[in-house]
């Protein structure tokens, strides 16, 4: 099979990293600069297209055809030649090297996953420079005689060594490539990343005018109004200055060593009068104002009104789940508002009324919040179909741990949190229903049920109990509770360490349950789901631990936030949240390629959710959701079921 590797540098006035690649290239000025390839083996060759020079036909030919295209991140690729050559560029026939060094729990930076892989030839470390000097538009100088752009006759020296730096991209990509495919991608992957790329470039609309630009407005406003006020207070010109505001407490009786949101309630309780306390609160308020999110939209927002490029397949590399980019839609808030008075306050923002919007719904920072994904819309003359999984990490778990108590009530009445409390208490399941006394049980049941499933202890309650419901000396007697009413869950946990730590030690394969095996494979651990994928865990060993008093244990290679590889300790009930994580993506997946078969428009996932935007009359939620709760071929007996809703904003149901 002939295989087409391509690298590109590019000039655009757009900040690439503030807007993505589908808004890059829509600058006036975008071009490809170079254009190196190279087919399978043979030489890398650089078509210098910012001199004039053309890409052969064969090469035209190629990107226009089946042959297979690869490039390092190639969703840049394909949109860049898209734009630049006027072609269709099929994401059926292109693979990321990216992606692949993603699914094996490598960095998705070239130079650092060519060191993690030991690759001798490495990028070429000058590159940024380069790429600053030619890509990013200049600063106009006495200097350069005043131009906003360095051009190739303005250093031919660096320029003949930006044409060999991209060359030097093109064989370390293709190492990495070779080195990769031991660990072949299943093509049924290939296709779910191919639809992934069409949900990329379809994008979701974005009501920038009608709310996103009122609601940095309206935090503006707001903000002007706290510092106002803290000038009054305090006197000072620059209240957001730290040395001066500690200085002014200082006066006021209070020494501050910092204003960090742990530190504040501390701080509030220990004010000596009205305006100390005042002054911490606006500090406080000014630290929730964040508007990054929609200013992130008006930073990538296209110009036909649309958000592209926002998703990031496998981007959460263990589990394989998609990740956010740029806007990070799957960290959004839960909405507090509900119903009527969600559209009411949305409306309310988007006429410029803000005053009111703190008078009806409070501080203006928590509507700001509540309301972003009300930014979205649908198309003119379409809506929104939104469905999600019920319980899906639940289901899952209970299913590969064969808690078949627990599979029951999934597969009747789903009530798993009033189940699980009647279990975990002793009581009548029938008598946990609001006015009845035992209601009492399911507030603990249910942060229980949410809190232990992998192993968590008092500390995972603590942090799930967030309104306080539960005396925290209640929280070791929950955990022994729910551990005693789950007992397959937690012997799962042991199981699956026990397999992972075997496999690693005699390199074999061990098999756990419902099609999962551990596999150990060229330094690295693979857990085989049934899907047909499978999470990578990289130079695994067995090592002791410290903690548990030189108790042997599984340690491997993760990439840091720097991405560079460090070596984390794991253990069971971690190895079974990245299989329950990993096989509830898979279940997401697989409605993605029904619903998209079935020929609905998906433009936006959030995790077990799924956005449609679809036209009047056109489809429904009922068909949506039948299709999202099918019997999955791969789970059989797995209890799937979907909940779903129309709205004309995006929002939770």
């Amino acid at each position: 099979m002939t295989i087409l590797q391509i690298d590109l540098e590019t000039f655009s006035s757009y900040d690439l990293s503030a807007c993505g690649v589908h808004k890059y290239v829509e600058a006036p000025d975008f071009e490809i600069l170079l254009f190196a390839y190279a087919f399978d083996d043979d030489p890398v060759t650089v078509v210098d297209l910012a001199q004039g020079e053309k890409i052969p036909k064969e090469v035209m030919q190629a990107l226009k055809s089946d042959v297979i295209k690869t490039a390092w991140n190639a969703a840049f690729e394909r949109t860049a030649i898209a734009k630049h050559f006027g072609v269709e560029c099929d994401p059926h026939f292109w693979r990321c090297s990216m992606v692949h060094a993603y699914t094996l729990g490598l960095p998705g930076s070239l130079e650092k996953a060519a060191k993690a892989l030991g690759i001798e030839e490495q990028k070429d470390t000058k590159g940024k420079n380069l790429i600053r000097y030619f890509s990013v538009p200049c600063k106009p100088t006495l200097a350069n005689g005043g131009r906003t752009r360095n051009l190739p006759e303005h250093a031919p020296d660096k320029w003949q060594e930006f044409i060999e730096y991209n060359r030097q991209d093109v064989v370390v990509e293709r190492e990495i490539r070779k080195r990769l495919e031991r660990f072949p991608v299943p093509e049924r992957e290939w296709r779910i990343w191919a639809l992934d790329q069409k949900i990329n470039d379809l994008g979701i609309r974005v009501d920038i005018d009608g709310l996103v630009s009122r609601a940095i407005k309206c935090s503006e406003q707001y903000n002007e109004q706290l510092m106002q006020e803290a000038r009054e207070i305090t006197g000072l010109e620059n209240p957001n200055s730290i040395v001066q505001l500690k200085e002014w407490f200082a006066k006021h009786g209070m020494q501050i060593e910092s204003f960090s949101k742990d530190n504040m309630p501390k701080l509030l309780k220990t004010a000596p009068d009205k305006h100390t306390k005042r002054m911490l609160e606006i500090r406080q308020e000014l630290g929730k104002t964040s508007v990054s999110k929609y200013e992130a939209m008006r930073e990538s927002v296209c110009r036909d009104g649309r958000l592209r490029g926002i998703l990031q397949y496998c981007g959460a590399s263990r589990t394989w789940r998609w990740a956010g980019r740029r806007v990070q839609l799957q960290n959004l808030p839960s909405n507090k508002i509900e119903g009527k008075d969600l559209k009411i306050a949305r409306d309310i923002l988007a006429s410029g009324d803000f005053d009111w919007l703190e008078v009806l719904y409070g501080p203006v920072p928590f509507v700001l919040s509540e309301l972003i994904r009300t930014s979205l819309i649908p198309a003119d003359g379409h809506r929104f179909i939104v469905s999600d999984f019920s319980a899906i990490e639940g289901r899952v778990i209970a299913w590969l741990a064969d808690e078949k108590w627990k599979i029951d009530v999934f597969r009747s009445h789903g009530k798993v949190y009033e189940a699980t409390a009647a279990k975990m208490f002793g009581v009548p399941f029938e008598t946990i229903v609001k006015g009845h006394e035992n209601y009492k049980y399911r507030p603990p049941g249910k942060i229980a049920e949410l809190a232990c499933g992998f192993g968590g202890g008092p500390a995972a309650l603590a942090s799930m109990d967030k309104k306080g419901e539960i005396p925290p000396e209640q929280y070791p007697i929950l955990v022994r509770q729910w551990r005693e009413a789950n007992p397959n869950i937690c012997r799962l946990w042991y199981r699956a360490e026990e397999a992972a730590m075997e496999a690693v030690r005699t390199k074999s394969t061990v098999k756990l349950a419902h099609g999962v095996q551990y596999r150990y494979k060229n330094g690295f651990l693979f857990a085989d789901l049934p899907s047909g994928h499978s999470l990578a865990y990289p130079s695994p060993k067995i090592e002791p631990d410290p903690k548990f008093d030189g108790k042997e244990g599984l340690t491997f290679l993760s990439p840091d936030g720097s991405g560079k590889m460090v070596r984390q300790r794991t253990w069971g009930g971690t190895l079974v949240e990245n299989l329950v994580q990993g096989l509830a993506r898979d279940c997401l997946a697989e409605s993605l390629l029904r619903l998209d078969e079935a020929g609905y428009r998906i433009v936006l996932h959030v995790h077990d959710e799924v956005v449609i935007e679809a036209p009047e009359g056109v489809g429904s939620v009922e068909e949506v959701v039948e299709i999202m709760s099918r019997p999955i071929d791969w789970a059989p007996g797995l209890p799937l079921t979907a909940e779903g809703f129309e709205c004309e904003f995006y929002q939770k149901g």
